[in-house]
C-alpha cells in the first residue's frame, strides 16, 4: 500500500480484530472501569498490533472541551519567564492537559495574534503575562467563553484571576540592605518606565530612601530600552561616564538581566564589585548565584507563579461563578557578594 492510501487506524478495527463492539473500545478508551480486565487486555492488545493512534482532536470536539492550555509568555529569552512556564506545564501535566507556549517578545501586535490563534483553537483557558495589563482584548476573551489569568501582573478591578508578586515590596527590601550597608548615593537601573514592574521596583526604591531620610530626588535613574544583558552593558558604561563626585557607589537592577550586564561591564573596566560598586538584581534566575561575582538579587517564586496562576484557570473553568483571586507573593532578598563581600 502507499502512503498515499493510507489510513488512520479506526476505532471500528480495533473492535473487529479483538471481537468486541465498537461500544466497549469507547469504554476501554474513555471509562476503563466499566470494562473487565481481561476484555481491556484484548482490546489493548488490538490497539498495539494494528498502530492505533487515539484522535485527540475529534474526541475534544464531540466533548466541546479541550484538553489544552495556553501561555503567553512576555519574553522567551528571559528565564525568569521560562521558569514560570515550567511551574504552569507541571500544574497541566498533573491534571492531564497539553499546553501551548508562546512568545511574544514583548511586541503587542505579536501578543494579538497569538490571542487569537489560542482563541480559535478553543484552549479551555489562556494564562498570560500582557505587555499592558489594561489592554481591552484582556476582557474581550472572557466574555466570548475564553477564561484567562493574568501571570506576573495586577488589575486594580476586580475583573480577572492573576498572580503576582509585590514588586513594590521588593523595590524597597532592595534599597534597605543598600542603605543598611552605608550607601547614600544609588542608582536604578531599569525600562522602559512602560513596564509596571518597572515602575513599581523603581517606586519601591523611592519609598524606601524617604522612609531613610535619603531624599529620593538622589536616586539616579538609569532608563534603558529593555530588561536585557546588552541594556545592562550599556547601563555601565553610562555610569562610568557621570563625574566621580556623585556617581552611585550602589545599584539597583530591575531585573537579573540588566544586574549581570552591568557586572560584566565593570569586570571589563575593572571595576571592583561590590568593593567600588554593589549591584542588586531582581529575580534571582539560576545564573544569578552562577556569575563571576554571585549577584544578590530580589528573589521571585517562579515556579510557584506559574503553578497557582495554573490552578486559579482550572478553577475557573469549572467554576464559572467562582470569586476572581489576587494572589500576592513576598519577594526575598537573597544576600551574595555583589552587595556584601564576604569571607
Amino acid at each position: 500500500m502507499t502512503a498515499s492510501e493510507q489510513r488512520a487506524v479506526s476505532v471500528r478495527d480495533v473492535a473487529a480484530l479483538a471481537g468486541v463492539s465498537v461500544g466497549t473500545v469507547s469504554n476501554v478508551l474513555n471509562r476503563p472501569h466499566t470494562v473487565s480486565a481481561t476484555t481491556q487486555a484484548r482490546v489493548q492488545a488490538a490497539m498495539t498490533e494494528l498502530g492505533f493512534v487515539r484522535n485527540e482532536s475529534a474526541r475534544q470536539l464531540r466533548a466541546g472541551r479541550s484538553r489544552t492550555l495556553g501561555y503567553v509568555m512576555l519574553d522567551g529569552g528571559n528565564p525568569f519567564f521560562t521558569d514560570v512556564a515550567r511551574g504552569i506545564e507541571e500544574e497541566a501535566e498533573a491534571n492531564d492537559l497539553s499546553l501551548y507556549m508562546c512568545n511574544s517578545d514583548n511586541r503587542v501586535e505579536r501578543e494579538l495574534s497569538y490571542l487569537s490563534r489560542l482563541e480559535q483553537q478553543r484552549v479551555q483557558g489562556i494564562l498570560i503575562t500582557p505587555s499592558d495589563a489594561n489592554a481591552p482584548i484582556l476582557d474581550e476573551l472572557p466574555r466570548r467563553g475564553t477564561p484567562l489569568v493574568i501571570v506576573d501582573r495586577t488589575r486594580e478591578a476586580d475583573t480577572h484571576c492573576s498572580v503576582a508578586v509585590d514588586d513594590v515590596l521588593g523595590g524597597e527590601v532592595a534599597i534597605d540592605h543598600l542603605i543598611e550597608l552605608g550607601h547614600e548615593r544609588i542608582a536604578f537601573v531599569g525600562g522602559p518606565t512602560s513596564i509596571g514592574q518597572v515602575r513599581d521596583r523603581r517606586e519601591g526604591a523611592l519609598k524606601a530612601l524617604a522612609k531613610a531620610g535619603v531624599d529620593p530626588d538622589r536616586l539616579t535613574h538609569i532608563e534603558t530600552n529593555a530588561l536585557t544583558v546588552g541594556e545592562g552593558r550599556n547601563a555601565g558604561q553610562r555610569l562610568a561616564g557621570l563625574p566621580s563626585r556623585s556617581r552611585p557607589t550602589a545599584v539597583f537592577c530591575a531585573n537579573d538581566l540588566l544586574a549581570l550586564g552591568l557586572l560584566q561591564q565593570c569586570v571589563s573596566m575593572r571595576v571592583r564589585v561590590p568593593e567600588d560598586l554593589a549591584i542588586v538584581g531582581y529575580d534571582d534566575i539560576e545564573f544569578a548565584s552562577a556569575a563571576a561575582v554571585p549577584l544578590t538579587s530580589v528573589r521571585q517564586p517562579r515556579r510557584q507563579l506559574g503553578r497557582s496562576a495554573a490552578a486559579l484557570l482550572l478553577r475557573e473553568t469549572r467554576e464559572p461563578d467562582h470569586q476572581h483571586e489576587k494572589v500576592l507573593f513576598t519577594p526575598e532578598l537573597i544576600v551574595r557578594r555583589s552587595s556584601l563581600a564576604m569571607d
